[in-house]
């Protein structure tokens, strides 16, 4: 393993800071966005996104169905991008994320919701961008400038954007509330990553990330991670799914990370668990709470379920880099990829 500092490790470091910083200029911009989508009262909304940033809006899409019983699709960009399809979104929400807000793909799909009827409403960490100046509403993540191809920070401050948006519209103190402890909860997160964990990872080269509910989201910005900075084939699926055709891939040894949800998913996600390891399954949970061992890594608990997930993936980045380090990678510089990627 090289010990040369690396931007990943210094950005995860700095999620503390990004996420106060956002809660601390976004308050009245969050209140007048919910006032407005609670007069619009949407009957769907939807999502546009890519890469890290589609994990947030997976996220989103989860937190807008559970917590305001509001039906929420994903629309592929390429949709208004390459087929130029008019869509139809009288009356719904459309949410755009994107750390860079210059992918065309992304742009023009938030035209043609636009066009189509719908509110707009852009996440975005570069505020002087195409996405950000043509929405209806924007809230900015205020992650700052990040260096690393592997996005860290930008993805925390995407997740609390996202779970922000969503107490707002709901007009859910509790939930703001437990927003603001966040800063403070992802500060203490100073452990390193267990090197046991670290070194028992070293030779993989397949494994599974499950999550179920807010923790999908989770797993599946894990996964890609596991891909973009240690090279590892990592796919993510929920546990209600993995037991379908996933399971036949899985043999002594076969690494399954799981993040944990601490919601009523959890005790289905426990029995599907147990069946992969009596596959041969070995598994490394990660945990809300509690502390690290060979086969958990901790991650510190946050003031309301629907939020675990945050410190849960700020801890595993911690993992994924001092992994990538391990088998000899740069974190900040993957071969084949680049921070930006503008899709048409």
């Amino acid at each position: 393993m090289t010990d040369k500092p690396t931007f990943m490790r210094a950005e995860i470091d700095e999620a503390a800071d990004a996420l106060a910083r956002q809660l601390a200029l976004n308050g009245e911009r969050l209140a007048a966005i919910g006032a407005r989508l609670r007069a619009l009262d949407p009957p769907v909304a939807v999502t546009i996104a890519r890469g890290s940033s589609d994990h947030c809006a997976l996220y989103l899409g989860r937190l807008i169905e559970s917590e305001l019983a509001t039906p929420c699709a994903s629309i592929g960009p390429s949709i208004a991008s390459l087929y130029h399809a008019r869509l139809r979104l009288n009356g719904a929400a459309a949410i755009s994320i994107s750390q860079s807000g210059r992918s065309p793909d992304i742009v023009e799909t938030q035209r043609a919701a636009r066009r189509g009827g719908a509110f707009t409403v852009a996440l975005v960490n570069e505020v002087d961008s195409p996405l950000a100046n043509e929405a209806e509403a924007l809230v900015p993540l205020q992650a700052g400038p990040e260096r690393s191809v592997a996005a860290t920070k930008s993805m925390i401050a995407g997740l609390a954007a996202s779970a922000g948006l969503v107490a707002a519209w709901r007009g859910d103190a509790a939930l703001i509330d437990a927003l603001a402890a966040l800063p403070a909860v992802l500060a203490g997160q100073t452990a390193p990553p267990p090197p046991a964990i670290v070194e028992a990872l070293a030779d993989v080269e397949h494994a599974f990330v499950l999550g179920r509910g807010a923790t999908y989201a989770a797993a599946a910005e894990a996964a890609l991670k596991l891909k973009e900075t240690c090279a590892i084939h990592a796919e993510a699926y929920s546990s209600a799914e993995v037991l379908h055709g996933p399971a036949e891939l899985i043999g002594p040894g076969f690494l399954i990370v799981a993040f944990m949800p601490s919601d009523a998913a959890r005790a289905s996600m426990e029995l599907a668990l147990v069946r992969l390891a009596a596959m041969g399954a070995r598994i490394l949970k990660v945990e809300a709470g509690g502390a690290d061992a060979d086969d958990a890594l901790a991650a510190a608990p946050a003031g309301a379920p629907v939020l675990a997930p945050i410190p849960m993936i700020h801890r595993f980045y911690g993992v994924a880099e001092a992994l990538a380090r391990r088998r000899g990678r740069d974190p900040d510089r993957p071969r084949n990829l680049s921070k930006v990627t503008e899709t048409l």
